[in-house]
């Protein structure tokens, strides 16, 4: 199954609901939304600095991933960035592709 990483970012209200639900509170959150998904929740942290939470989700597809971020970013409490992970195998399969492209200017 497809990996994602989550960073997300939380508004002032989100902050509160943080405080009052405790970090396990919004695990347990993440963990119900994913698995509601068809996914699960691999990994959660919370940071300092301009990223509050990382998290790795498997989901389904790019499209579950996509209606996940959507969910999130329309609760108005969080806004995330979604990023595509690859494998090792997966880049040993991209690196063997050919693609026709030709760089700006030449």
């Amino acid at each position: 199954m497809p990996k994602y990483l989550i960073e997300a970012h939380y508004t002032p209200e989100g902050a509160k609901g943080v405080a009052k639900d405790g970090g396990t509170g919004r695990r347990a959150a993440v963990v119900k939304a994913a698995e509601a998904a068809g996914g699960k929740l691999e990994s959660m942290y919370f940071a300092f600095g301009g990223v509050d939470v990382f998290a790795v989700l498997e989901l389904p597809d790019n499209v579950t991933a996509a209606a996940m971020a959507l969910a999130v970013n329309q609760s108005g409490a969080v806004a995330t960035k979604t990023i595509v992970l690859l494998t090792p195998e997966e880049m040993d399969k991209a690196a063997k592709k050919t693609v026709a492209y030709r760089a700006p200017g030449h």
